[in-house]
């Protein structure tokens, strides 16, 4: 029987070939066909990387500013909503207590 054919790639390499595709807007067949790898193999790591917002490495940077404003306001919201439901919990245990 004979071994396994499959490459590792390491992150690094991975990420340099999606900042090929994002970064630099070039094709994925391309790419692909340039750094020796399937082009669906390439095709998961940009999805991947769009999925989880890193497409060009900067994370929040990417946000305009009304988007930027718009996120710092939801997760002040947030914030808000979780010690109202941490408080409702403690009411709600208070009561529950009492009850007995």
């Amino acid at each position: 029987m004979l071994g396994s054919t499959r490459r590792n790639f390491t992150e690094e390499y991975k990420a340099q070939a999606v900042a090929f595709v994002l970064g630099e807007g070039r094709p994925v067949a391309e790419v692909a066909r340039n750094i020796g790898c399937h082009e669906m193999t390439l095709r998961k790591w940009v999805k991947r990387a769009k999925e989880s917002g890193a497409e060009d490495g900067s994370g929040d940077r990417s946000l305009t500013d009304s988007e930027r404003a718009e996120l710092e306001r939801l997760r002040a919201e947030n914030a808000e909503l979780k010690m109202q439901v941490a408080f409702a919990k403690k009411v709600a245990t208070w009561f529950a207590k009492d009850q007995r």
